[in-house]
């Protein structure tokens, strides 16, 4: 949330956001040169055209060191979330695929380029919280670095502009007891409980998810006709085709989902078709993932 964020990292977030184009997060993400960003509007980290990395950077965990310089830690711990808590297998799948791309630039000794991204409850929920969803984002013109990579403390220190800076260990020490990155010594959290539910409970959970995941975007998300292969027509506020959807739902218990013949013809017949997988379907804090037909036998639990 906004007054969790620093002033000043908040100074340039609302230059940026009142001085250009209004734009949406997923459209920011495009323009930056990732030309799959509408098929993957909430991962952590993109690789975009020309080899470039772009990653996310939450707002609420940036810290101001000396001189005005801004950092932020980055937990090595994919189990974990910041705060505490077990992630659900797909946030474990973007964690490690955001730290294999942080982890890139690093070795290569290259930067990347930034989102900084402000959200609508307190950072601490951002994982567990299913109503955790964008409420700014913005490109940051300054290229971002890793400045430190430790293996041992489980947590990564990047830095926002030129090399040859990095905080202090007290500003550190700050920082971690301030964002509540996880250390590697801290107690395991006990796993949330599972949730029973039957095939019809988790496939409306995940019927319902989609539609709140893409209104809440301004897209529309009408229901197809029978047998027509794939569940939502989306479309835009001016009635242009987006995707055309079929979600399947799972849960812990319930890992396993299947395509019928008429889905999968779909998927041959309609380019605009996509898999919308959402894990944890029937909990407080589902997630999703969206696949291209190349990409759908891919896809975690598939029979």
């Amino acid at each position: 949330m906004e007054k969790e964020v620093e002033p000043q990292v908040l100074a340039v977030i609302d230059e940026k956001r009142l001085s250009g184009p209004r734009l949406t997060p997923v459209e920011i993400v495009a323009k930056m040169g990732v030309f799959d960003a509408r098929d993957k509007p909430y991962e952590y980290a993109w690789l975009a055209t020309g080899d470039n990395v772009i990653a996310t950077i939450w707002a609420e965990h940036v810290n101001v060191g000396a001189g005005g310089r801004w950092f932020y830690l980055e937990s090595l711990d994919i189990q974990r979330r910041p705060g505490g808590g077990q992630r659900a297998p797909n946030q474990v799948q973007r964690a490690k695929d955001r730290l294999a791309l942080l982890k890139k630039t690093f070795d290569a000794g290259t930067g990347f380029r930034a989102v900084l991204q402000t959200n609508r409850v307190a950072i601490v929920e951002l994982e567990s919280n299913k109503s955790a969803k964008v409420s700014t984002r913005v490109r940051d013109d300054d290229e971002w670095h890793v400045a430190l990579w430790d293996a041992e403390q489980q947590r990564a220190v990047l830095v926002r502009g030129s090399r040859g800076w990095s905080p202090s260990e007290a500003e550190l020490k700050a920082a971690v007891a301030r964002t509540q990155v996880v250390s590697p010594v801290e107690a395991e959290a006990e796993p949330e409980p599972e949730v029973h539910a039957s095939a019809e409970e988790i496939r409306a959970a995940a019927l319902a998810y989609v539609t709140r995941h893409f209104t809440g975007y301004g897209y529309k998300a009408d229901a197809a006709a029978d047998q027509a292969g794939y569940d939502f027509d989306i479309s835009n506020a001016k009635g242009a085709a987006l995707l055309k959807v079929t979600v399947k739902g799972t849960t812990a218990t319930s890992p396993k989902f299947t395509l019928t013949s008429d889905e999968r013809a779909a998927s041959v017949r309609e380019p605009l078709w996509r898999l919308v997988v959402v894990s944890d379907a029937t909990s407080a804090a589902p997630q999703h993932k969206i696949y291209k037909p190349s990409e759908m036998d891919q896809a975690p639990g598939i029979e």
